[in-house]
């Protein structure tokens, strides 16, 4: 059954999460850096209160947690229903599977800590990425993978089949 490497995919990211997170909290002070490529990355310890890239982390709302866990729980149900559907190994379920694995992840640190530990910190040209982690990392990929098969696969079947109907 396919399912087991959706499921083996989504449990990579997650052990590879977890393990890089508790590397940067125990190996690196929070707000510490160290410089791997001087002016362009280096690796942070920063504490994510809020959603992607720091959105909301100075929002005072105590329910600002809370809304973020039920939100990330949501999200969940739809990809998994989504992989569920899935019987074969495609651009999509690979997406899917990417999405599940971050997602768990970082829902992993906020139900055990209340906060999501990011360290990936850029600089290019003057400007400042704001820092993120792995799972963000697996969320943004599976994203793509799954734009890509909305903008070219669809449109690759329609204009094939415009072809076959002039025939």
């Amino acid at each position: 059954m396919v399912r087991k490497y959706h499921l083996l995919i989504a449990f990579v990211i997650v052990a590879v999460d977890r393990l890089s997170k508790w590397l940067v909290s125990t190996h690196i002070p929070l707000h510490g850096t160290h410089e791997v490529f001087p002016g362009l990355f280096r690796l942070t310890h920063v504490q994510n209160r809020g959603a992607a890239f720091g959105l909301w982390s100075d929002s005072p709302s105590e329910w600002k947690v809370t809304m973020l866990i039920l939100f990330s729980l949501a999200a969940l149900l739809v990809v998994v229903a989504l992989l569920w559907k899935s019987h074969s190994m495609t651009t999509t379920a690979a997406g899917l599977a990417l999405i599940l694995g971050g997602a768990l992840g970082n829902l992993w640190d906020r139900l055990s800590m209340g906060y999501v530990v990011d360290f990936l910190d850029f600089s290019v040209s003057g400007y400042h990425w704001p820092a993120f982690n792995l799972a963000d990392s697996a969320i943004v990929i599976g994203a793509l993978l799954l734009v890509s098969e909305i903008l070219f696969s669809k449109g690759n079947e329609a204009a094939e089949g415009e072809l076959v109907g002039d025939r």
